[in-house]
């Protein structure tokens, strides 16, 4: 059979791990019949009220409240350039701002913001929605939606795929993997992800990481 079956992937253009399993997807796009159509999530709203710190920002908590705070904008603008151009836009200007915040290491800002919607093709003008909450609905509504079927408990990628009926769809957070596998390595993996998140009653394999993402 030769349809394509579509897979939603949930991002925060911030996260690292969803940058790798974005690329990865890609990939898995080229060598299984499937089309990766991009939404987006919110780290910001996922951890509204949790004042934790996170391991690695345990000495410098300010610089995690801000980049926390500062996380809205990309989302914000990624949202307005969907309702302005339709939610194709996301699949480039999600590898726009990626591009530049993970191997390029670009900080999060006004001009990092302005050069994604220019390298995607948009009008830079949209990077004023970072600072205006007139999206911000329509971003935990695009988030809402990502994370009902998986809860709370997890984070950022997310991803809703066909199931093993036809008509189910299955959704799970995840994978975490690192480096991005490329060509059959990155079929196989899919095909092992399909098989376990397809399977009732199945909810976590996991194992402690020791490697940070790798963006080569």
């Amino acid at each position: 059979m030769n349809d394509r079956g579509t897979v939603d992937m949930w991002f925060d253009p911030v996260c690292p791990w969803a940058w790798v399993t974005s690329r990865w997807l890609l990939e898995v796009e080229r060598v299984r019949p499937v089309d990766v159509r991009f939404n987006v999530m919110s780290l910001a709203v996922l951890n509204e009220g949790n004042d934790d710190v996170p391991e690695p920002y345990r000495d410098r908590p300010d610089e995690y409240f801000e980049l926390r705070r500062r996380s809205w904008g990309p989302v914000r603008i990624c949202v307005a350039a969907a309702q302005a151009h339709g939610q194709g836009v996301l699949r480039d200007l999600y590898t726009a701002f990626g591009t530049r915040i993970h191997p390029g290491g670009q900080p999060l800002g006004d001009a990092l913001n302005r050069a994604a919607l220019a390298d995607a093709g948009l009008d830079p003008a949209l990077a004023a929605a970072a600072e205006s909450t007139t999206h911000d609905d329509a971003v935990r509504a695009s988030h809402d939606a990502g994370m009902k079927p998986v809860g709370t408990d997890v984070g950022t990628p997310v991803i809703h795929a066909p199931g093993p009926v036809a008509g189910e769809t299955v959704a799970f957070f995840g994978p975490v993997v690192t480096p991005a596998p490329r060509g059959e390595a990155a079929g196989r993996l899919w095909d092992g992800v399909l098989l376990v998140a397809g399977t009732s009653g199945f909810y976590e394999l996991k194992r402690s990481r020791d490697l940070g993402p790798s963006f080569d």
